[in-house]
């Protein structure tokens, strides 16, 4: 008999108290397979699914989704996680529409990949946000686990970052900071405006996919935990998540927080900005973590050595203050001292500022270039293409957006003197100290 969590086809929105306990009994008991969690997990799925359009979080057949992989063939395959492998798919939902999906088949061998599967069906059920990947539904046949989401036609920032797969394009710094921007407002929605607060526990690369226009969502929530309530500071949990990006007293005591979260932000933002994997060759000894590679250049303010020679910051006027900026940032986030870190909510207004830094700054460069256009045509030079009369009608309306934005420019950089005293004071008091290795 084919099992799928209650009824096939069923639309489901997750409301029931029993389900979000089941997820809260999960979370209590991290080091022990918890099977009661597990079933309670799927007898609310069961019970509590309900029909809401705004939230069609569906099940599927395992022949449907067999189907629509091309029965899970290699070339098919467009990636492979700890718990199990991702396939590009094809699947008609609601009929008559099509829709390109990304499965998720999770090894049938692994109990952990089972709690996997049943967090991330819970957490996704209860959780939309545009920075958020969204979750179609969801399949349990026998012991088949499978997850299907909407397809990101860009890959993950990885791809991008490190070259992996058949992503050519670079990414300017204006995208990079984007694309951090849009990752932080996801997180900030996690820490801020779910309920309860979830902990995302394994924010990195691999794990911001991209949508049209490099859009960033947050995906994989199979390890993601809900928040302390009441008076409690942290969450006791086994370590897990992705060596390299874990907070050092995450690693070394088990105790969970917001902050656990902000400091894997800063080493995204390191990697973001050096084009360097979070952990290198073993020959570079206790540098072989980016993060203890890059604190000692940031010290002594080598950006030109810090930033990816793929951004050619030299090329710009602008490019190393807009990288130190986001330098200065990334550090604020690795603080040793937890309770030092920045919130989420911090971080979204410092990147914001930063990514209207970068667009000004290449405003005015067109309006250079289009003054230096204009005194051609007066020197009485022929300019014969017709983008150099686009140039000279975009430049007036660049000029004003400039001017109306230079009153925020002088009290942005009050704002950011404050904030580089505040960290070169840090820096200062740990000038002998450096990131410790997580293990």
């Amino acid at each position: 008999m084919v099992c799928c969590f209650g009824q096939r086809r069923k639309r489901d929105v997750v409301k029931n108290p029993k389900l979000i306990k089941g997820v809260s009994d999960h979370n209590s008991r991290p080091d022990q397979p918890s099977s009661s969690a597990a079933n309670a997990a799927r007898a609310s799925l069961d019970s509590g699914t309900q029909q809401d359009p705004s939230k069609p979080t569906q099940c599927f057949t395992y022949r449907e989704l067999a189907t629509a992989t091309n029965n899970f063939r290699l070339e098919s395959m467009i990636g492979r996680g700890g718990f199990g492998s991702v396939f590009k798919g094809m699947l008609e939902f609601p009929p008559g529409q099509f829709k390109n999906v990304a499965v998720k088949k999770l090894d049938t061998t692994s109990h952990q990949g089972d709690k996997e599967f049943l967090v991330e069906v819970l957490m996704l059920s209860l959780l939309r946000h545009e920075h958020l990947v969204t979750l179609f539904g969801y399949c349990a046949e026998g012991d088949q686990r499978l997850l299907v989401y909407e397809y990101m036609p860009l890959g993950s920032v990885e791809d991008h970052i490190h070259g992996y797969g058949s992503v050519e394009e670079v990414l300017d710094l204006s995208t990079r900071m984007q694309i951090a921007l849009g990752s932080a407002k996801g997180l900030a929605y996690l820490h801020n405006v779910a309920q309860p607060p979830v902990i995302y526990r394994d924010l990195k690369t691999a794990n911001i996919l991209l949508d049209h226009g490099y859009k960033p969502k947050l995906s994989d929530f199979g390890l993601a935990k809900f928040g302390p309530s009441g008076d409690m500071s942290h969450v006791s949990t086994r370590v897990m998540g992705t060596h390299g990006y874990c907070a050092p007293e995450y690693a070394s005591t088990g105790k969970l927080t917001m902050k656990s979260d902000i400091y894997s932000f800063g080493v995204v933002m390191l990697e973001l900005i050096t084009g360097r994997k979070p952990i290198g060759d073993s020959c570079l000894g206790a540098r072989r973590l980016l993060v203890n590679w890059a604190l000692p250049l940031f010290r002594e303010q080598d950006i030109r050595k810090i930033a990816d020679p793929m951004l050619s910051i030299e090329s710009h006027y602008y490019m190393e203050e807009a990288v130190g900026r986001a330098l200065e940032l990334a550090y604020m986030c690795l603080r040793e001292d937890a309770n030092a870190r920045p919130t989420v909510k911090e971080v979204v207004v410092a990147l914001d500022n930063i990514v209207r830094f970068i667009a000004r700054k290449k405003k005015k460069e067109i309006i250079g270039y289009g003054r230096g256009v204009e005194m051609e045509k007066k020197g009485a030079v022929a300019v014969s293409s017709p983008n150099e009369t686009t140039r000279m009608l975009s430049v007036k309306e660049i000029e004003v957006e400039v001017e109306e934005e230079e009153d925020l420019e002088r009290e942005r950089a009050v704002a950011d003197a404050k904030n580089w005293a505040e960290t070169m004071r840090a820096l200062r008091r740990q000038s002998n100290e450096t990131p410790k290795p997580t293990p």
